[in-house]
């Protein structure tokens, strides 16, 4: 059992832990978190599949990371029960049964003899300590008085407020990942959604970007309003770092987008031969247009930022227009003539000849989508715990290293016309200070005989 307790207690296992959990956590900060699979395969290639079967892509929800942050608490709490209980006895029941020799055996003690009454000697003592900030304890024993000074005790405490605080941010961090409540809203005006579990409506009002004169964007503001039931609760218009906070949900504007399932293109249609035709036609994804009484196009998908999969198989990179593509088939009298992308940015994949007598030529020229506001809502139940366990730190590491404790201990020995004071100091810390100290605790108790 105390091989067992020796371990997990262990100052070298705690080392470890924190070396791994920073390593990973590095890991997790380089790897990009909660990404689609196609954007991992676009990053990483082959490497995507030991990536995800690893958990990389999801360290801190990972079994492995929450293991060894169990393993790194379970150290912490072994370890504090294990030092604690002295520290608190030392506290509040301190020791008065030392001897001469005892203070004999400290670091900065002396030896006095006072040619006072021993009642007068113990008075003083009193009064030069406290005005020092001390606390005082004394016991009378058979042969002298043994009188106990001591202050800033908290500081015995910082080590045990930083472990505390340590558990505080683990334990918030675990109720973070395991209850936390993560979403992205894709709203557009008028809109209306139910919060899951919360019981409350959100609706978009109204969605603006705003822009620098260079053509940068320069905000996004939403316009929210709560609905409780049919109530409307609250409106705010938020904007980025400006969330909106309603029963500890934030609302907070992430992104914006364009809904290009629902967009609309338009499509330069060149066909030659007699008679021939030039047309232009906008059509929505997922419509049939007739050009003309033999001539149809209908327009499958639409990508803004095309590429190939690592099976050169066509997805969009991101949601910005870098690389718009629209997958067409036209037909001329129930007989498919084309099938296949255009480029708006490679007008020439669209040069086509099904004969010689009617070239065919198609043109992406232009594309609209309906703008929509991403607005990213979140509640973390262990966000109170963190925030108290970072202050806690602060306090914890102030403690162990700006409040070091310090005891001073008298012996006080009544001989005849006089009175024989030893004197030992013990701190952990700044021993010149409690040297320096001593000197003018010891001076001015010589002034007072």
């Amino acid at each position: 059992m105390n091989s067992v307790l020796r371990f997990f207690s262990s100052v070298k296992l705690a080392i470890i832990l924190i070396i791994i959990l920073t390593i990973a956590s590095i890991v997790g900060t380089l790897i990009p978190q909660h990404r689609s699979h196609e954007e991992y395969l676009l990053r990483y290639g082959q490497l995507t599949s030991l990536l995800e079967k690893i958990q990389l892509t999801k360290v801190y929800q990972s079994f492995w990371y929450l293991a060894l942050l169990f393993l790194f608490a379970l150290n912490l709490t072994v370890c504090t029960l294990l030092r604690l209980p002295p520290k608190v006895k030392r506290v509040f029941r301190p020791n008065l049964h030392f001897q001469p020799a005892d203070i004999a055996a400290l670091r900065f003690h002396q030896k006095l003899q006072l040619n006072a009454p021993f009642d007068s000697v113990r008075l003083n003592i009193h009064k030069i300590l406290k005005s020092h900030h001390y606390h005082l304890r004394e016991k009378k024993g058979d042969s002298g008085l043994a009188l106990l000074a001591r202050k800033k005790m908290a500081g015995l405490f910082g080590a045990d407020v930083v472990h505390l605080a340590l558990l505080l941010i683990l334990s918030g961090g675990l109720a973070s990942g395991l209850f936390s409540f993560r979403a992205d809203l894709m709203l557009h005006e008028g809109e209306t959604v139910p919060i899951a579990q919360a019981g409350f409506f959100v609706r978009l009002d109204s969605f603006e970007t705003e822009y620098y004169p260079g053509g940068q964007v320069k905000d996004w503001k939403s316009r929210l309003t709560i609905l409780e039931g049919e109530k409307e609760v609250i409106s705010r218009t938020i904007e980025v770092n400006h969330p909106l906070n309603y029963k500890k949900y934030l609302f907070y504007q992430s992104a914006y987008g364009w809904d290009w399932d629902k967009a609309e293109v338009e499509i330069m249609v060149r066909l030659g031969g007699e008679p021939g035709l030039e047309k232009s036609a906008r059509i929505k994804i997922g419509e049939k247009v007739s050009l003309s009484d033999s001539l149809d196009i209908y327009v499958h998908r639409f990508l803004p930022d095309f590429v190939l999969d690592e099976n050169r198989r066509p997805f969009s990179r991101s949601n910005e227009p870098n690389n718009p593509a629209a997958l067409v088939e036209v037909s001329r009298k129930g007989e498919k003539i084309f099938s296949g992308w255009l480029f708006a940015r490679f007008p020439d994949f669209g040069q086509v000849h099904p004969d010689k007598s009617a070239p065919l030529s198609l043109q992406l020229k232009d594309f609209t989508a309906s703008e929509y506001s991403v607005i990213h809502v979140s509640r973390d139940p262990g966000l109170g715990f963190i925030w108290t366990g970072c202050a806690l730190i602060m306090l914890g590491l102030f403690l162990a290293f700006y409040w070091p404790p310090r005891e001073i201990r008298f012996w006080l020995k009544e001989e005849t016309d006089r009175t024989v004071v030893f004197a030992g100091g013990l701190a952990s810390k700044q021993r010149e200070n409690l040297a320096r100290e001593m000197e003018l605790i010891i001076a001015s108790l010589k002034k007072r005989k």
